[in-house]
């Protein structure tokens, strides 16, 4: 599997979502239909800053060696985020009478990144063919 493209497409995506959370986070309580307030704002910054440092971790460790016993801690970090907030993200969508379109699409993404890293985080990584 081409982790490098794992983790770059994992890296622009929780950093786009880093950026929005914490530079937008009244008009983003405002798309999910929440009156903005001081309390929520704040706690969507604070999310914000954990999307766009994992963001910036996953960025910068995409030219590692990834799977089995390589880089444990980043692809078990990284399912574990994918993973439990995919599971929320479908529970929320199933107990919900009309899911929006931005939570479609979030619990899509999140479930194709969780797929992904849990195959990365169990698997060991291929070896490249040695045409000597």
């Amino acid at each position: 599997m081409n982790t490098k493209l794992l983790m770059a497409s994992s890296a622009i995506f929780m950093g786009l979502m880093g950026i929005a959370l914490s530079f937008m986070p009244n008009e983003i309580l405002k798309i999910i239909n929440q009156a903005p307030n001081t309390t929520m704002a704040l706690i969507l910054q604070l999310a914000g800053a954990l999307y766009f440092g994992m963001a910036m971790t996953n960025w910068f460790a995409k030219t590692v060696l990834i799977g089995g016993i390589y880089s444990k801690p980043l692809s078990i970090g990284n399912f574990a985020h994918f993973f439990i907030a995919g599971l929320a993200l479908i529970k929320y969508s199933l107990n919900s009478n009309k899911p929006t379109s931005y939570i479609i699409t979030l619990t899509i993404l999140y479930s194709v990144f969780a797929v992904l890293f849990g195959y990365v985080s169990f698997t060991n990584p291929s070896k490249k063919q040695d045409n000597h």
